[in-house]
C-alpha cells in the first residue's frame, strides 16, 4: 500500500476501535504507534511513544489545563455559580422568560472562571431548573437553555477548547482568548433575545417572578464584581503581556481560592474534591493530546495533511465554502466520539489547509470552538444534553425541542463570524501587535 492508502486505512481502524469503548487517548495512541511501526519498523515506533508522552508530560505550557480547570472546580465547589445565578434573578427574574435569563446571565459570568461545559450545564441543572419549576416553566425552556447554555464554555475565556487549538496549533492563547469575547458575548444576547421573545409570545412557559428590591440587587453586586475582577486579572494580565497563559491560570486560580477561603464558601473537602476533578480531567486531556500527537506524527509521514490541503485548496469552489465543508467534517465526526477529542484528532490534518487558504489562524480557532459548541448539544454524542437528562429525568426528545432555538443562534453566530471576520480578529489587533 502508498503511504497515504495506509493513513487511509489506519484512520478507519481508529474509528473503528472508538465503537470498542477504548479510552480515546489510549485508541489515538495505539493506532498511531502501530502505524508508525508498519511504515518505519518497532525500534523507531517505541522511540516515539516513549519521546511523545514524555514531551507532553514534561511541557511547561501544558500546564496551563490542571490550572485552568482547577480554578472551575473551585468556582464550581465554591457555589460561586449558584450566587452568580441570584444576583441575576434579582435584577431580571420579574420580566417575560426573567430566571431563564437569569440563567444565561449567571452562566456567562461562570464562564469567566470555568472552562467546562459540562460543569456548566451540571451546576444550573441543579440551580436553575428546580427554581424555574418553582414559577411553572416549561420543561422545554429551562431544560433547553440549561443545556445550551454550557457551550459558552467553549468560546468564552478561560475555554478548555482554545486553549487546546493554541496548544495545537502554536497560535497565542491570549489572542485566541480575546477573540473569544465578542463572539460568546453575542452568543449570549442572542439566547436572552431568545428567551424573551418565547416569553412574549407565549407567557405561559414563562411565568415572572416578584420583584426584589433595591437594596437586595445592590447586596448581591459584590458577587459580580469579584468574578470581573478575577475575570480582568486572568485575561488582562495574558493581554499586556504582563504574564503568560500558565501564569495567569496560577494567578486566577489563586485568587478565586483566596475569595472562596475568605468567604467560607469552600471547606477542606470541597478543596479535596477541587483538586481530584481537576487533575482526572487534565489527565484524560493531557494523555488526548498524548495520543494526538503519536497519531499525528504516524500521519504527518503519509503525508495526508498536505494532500488534504493541496486537494482542499484545488476544489473549483470558494474557499469560505471549503471552510464549511471542513466545519461539516468537525460536526460529523463528533458525531462518532467527543467533539473535542474530535478536534484533537482533526486540527493537525485540516489546519495546513486553512493556512494555504489564507484564513487566519486566530478567526479559524473561534470558528471551530463555536463548530466544537454546536456539536456538544446536537446529537448522537450532545455531552450537555446528556448531563441535563441524567440531573432532571426528563426525556431526552423534550430537551432537544427546547435546545433548537438556541441551536439557531449558534448558527447565527457562526454565520456571522464567516461575514464579518473582524468580530474575532478586532480585539486581538488592538492589544496585539
Amino acid at each position: 500500500m502508498s503511504e497515504v492508502t495506509t493513513g487511509i486505512v489506519f484512520l478507519v481502524i481508529l474509528l473503528l476501535l472508538f465503537g470498542t469503548g477504548i479510552e480515546l487517548g489510549f485508541g489515538m495512541a495505539l493506532v498511531g504507534m502501530v502505524g508508525f511501526a508498519y511504515l518505519n519498523g518497532w525500534p523507531a515506533a517505541m522511540q516515539l511513544v516513549g519521546r511523545d508522552i514524555y514531551d507532553v508530560i514534561t511541557n511547561y505550557g501544558y500546564t496551563v489545563f490542571p490550572l485552568f480547570i482547577l480554578m472551575g472546580q473551585i468556582g464550581f465547589n465554591a457555589g460561586i455559580a449558584v450566587r452568580l445565578y441570584d444576583a441575576a434573578h434579582k435584577f431580571i427574574g420579574h420580566i417575560p422568560g426573567g430566571l431563564a435569563m437569569a440563567t444565561v446571565m449567571g452562566a456567562t459570568g461562570f464562564k469567566a472562571i470555568c472552562g467546562s461545559s459540562a460543569a456548566t450545564s451540571a451546576t444550573f441543572a441543579s440551580v436553575a431548573i428546580p427554581e424555574m419549576d418553582r414559577y411553572g416553566y416549561s420543561k422545554r425552556l429551562s431544560t433547553g437553555i440549561v443545556a445550551t447554555v454550557g457551550t459558552l464554555g467553549c468560546i468564552i475565556p478561560p475555554s478548555v477548547v482554545l486553549i487546546i487549538f493554541g496548544v495545537i496549533t502554536e497560535q497565542s492563547i491570549g489572542k485566541l482568548f480575546m477573540a473569544g469575547i465578542i463572539p460568546g458575548l453575542m452568543i449570549a444576547l442572542f439566547f436572552l433575545g431568545v428567551i424573551y421573545g418565547w416569553a412574549r409570545i407565549n407567557p405561559k412557559i414563562a411565568p415572572m417572578s416578584e420583584r426584589s428590591s433595591w437594596s437586595a440587587r445592590v447586596r448581591s453586586l459584590p458577587e459580580i464584581l469579584w468574578v470581573l475582577i478575577v475575570f480582568c486579572l486572568v485575561v488582562g494580565g495574558i493581554m499586556t503581556g504582563f504574564f503568560t497563559p500558565t501564569e495567569a491560570g496560577a494567578i486566577g486560580t489563586f485568587a478565586i481560592l483566596v475569595l472562596a477561603v475568605v468567604k467560607r464558601d469552600l471547606m477542606f473537602t470541597g478543596y479535596t474534591k477541587s483538586v481530584t476533578e481537576a487533575l482526572r480531567t487534565a489527565g484524560m486531556i493531557l494523555m488526548l493530546i498524548a495520543g494526538s500527537v503519536i497519531l499525528g506524527h504516524f500521519i504527518a509521514v503519509t503525508n495526508i495533511p498536505q494532500n488534504t490541503a493541496d486537494w482542499l485548496v484545488g476544489l473549483p469552489i470558494h474557499r469560505y465554502l471549503i471552510m464549511l465543508l471542513i466545519c461539516f467534517v468537525y460536526l460529523f465526526g463528533g458525531s462518532f466520539i467527543d467533539d473535542l477529542a474530535f478536534m484533537i484528532l482533526a486540527t493537525p490534518i485540516f489546519y495546513p489547509a486553512v493556512e494555504k487558504l489564507g484564513f487566519d489562524p486566530i478567526w479559524f480557532g473561534i470558528v471551530i470552538a463555536i463548530t466544537v459548541a454546536i456539536g456538544v448539544v446536537i446529537p448522537p454524542v450532545a455531552v450537555c444534553v446528556f448531563v441535563v437528562k441524567n440531573i432532571t429525568k426528563v426525556p431526552m426528545g423534550e430537551i432537544y425541542k427546547g435546545v433548537t432555538p438556541f441551536l439557531i443562534s449558534l448558527i447565527v453566530v457562526g454565520g456571522l463570524l464567516f461575514l464579518f471576520p473582524q468580530l474575532a480578529l478586532w480585539l486581538p489587533s488592538l492589544f496585539f501587535k
